[in-house]
């Protein structure tokens, strides 16, 4: 059941915001986000099963089937030093309804225990291993929110780097990407923003890859956008990163790269994982699904 966005903006401010502060130690942020996320609802018929992909434990989170030729690999955000399957599950769940197939998220290694490229060679792996079982590179779709979203352009560009092929399409949510914490819009929204305050984000940073200034994977927004599989980006117009989006929307547009964007007017930071609360964050899922959906099938 959908309640207002202003019921929904309250609860993110009051009670996952507080969950992202370094106020707190980590293993009681990573602990609440994870209880969040267990305690939000799931559509009907969700299933979901515990494994390991790639020597990375995973969660895959699927519908009722029968499924398509396609899947989802999703790579959760908090900032590489929290979050995990469990804080994201309804928006897994909503994700793999959307797309209509199972959404593989692997729990990759965490920072400040594990800094770059700690990340990036799990996600590697997770790829690695449902391109093993038989899915062909293009029925893959490689979805990200937050640090995840700057996880699944730092996998793409390893993958283009490398001469392997490319997934079928590529989503973004709220995408960190620039790691120099910046842009204009970590002071312009940092009131509007009802998830992240842009001060964690050094830390952030520090912790995760503090020489990022050396190594091309973590600069997204630098690189050469040209040849990519389609970018599916959402974003909300009242979040502090949604520079970063704007940002690499009008570069990989520029580049030639296939690129739809949903900047959504009144939304915070990563605004989809309150799925099956909020309405617009069903729409987005709905959107970006059935976009990876043609993207991955055709």
């Amino acid at each position: 059941m959908h309640l207002p966005t202003a019921v929904n903006r309250f609860a993110t401010r009051a009670l996952v915001a507080p969950l992202m502060s370094s106020t707190l130690p980590l293993p009681v942020r990573r602990a609440g986000l994870d209880l969040v996320g267990a305690a939000l609802p799931l559509p009907r018929g969700t299933r979901r099963t515990r494994g390991v992909l790639g020597g990375v434990p995973t969660e895959v989170v699927a519908p009722a089937g029968p499924f398509g030729p396609h899947r989802v690999l999703y790579l959760h955000g908090g900032g590489y030093l929290v979050g995990s399957p469990a804080s994201h599950r309804p928006l897994l769940a909503g994700l793999a309804h959307a797309t209509g197939t199972p959404v593989h998220a692997p729990e990759y290694r965490l920072a400040p225990e594990h800094p770059f490229p700690a990340a990036l060679d799990d996600a590697l792996a997770a790829w690695q291993a449902l391109r093993t079982a038989g899915r062909p590179a293009h029925r893959i779709a490689v979805v990200g929110d937050s640090a995840g979203g700057g996880l699944a352009m730092s996998l793409l560009l390893r993958l283009r780097d490398s001469g392997s092929e490319l997934p079928g399409a590529v989503g973004l949510i709220s995408p960190w990407l620039d790691l120099s914490c910046s842009a204009d819009a970590l002071t312009r929204n940092a009131r509007s923003d009802a998830m992240l305050d842009p001060s964690w984000l050094a830390g952030a940073v520090d912790g995760y890859a503090a020489d990022w200034a050396g190594t091309p994977e973590l600069c997204p927004l630098d690189a050469d956008l040209a040849g990519l599989p389609p970018l599916h980006v959402v974003a909300g117009a009242d979040e502090v990163l949604v520079d970063d989006a704007d940002a690499l929307v009008e570069r990989a547009g520029a580049a030639g790269t296939s690129v739809s964007y949903e900047r959504t007017a009144g939304m915070w930071h990563d605004y989809p994982t309150m799925a099956g609360l909020l309405a617009e964050a069903d729409e987005a899922l709905r959107t970006l699904g059935l976009a990876l959906r043609a993207d991955c099938t055709r």
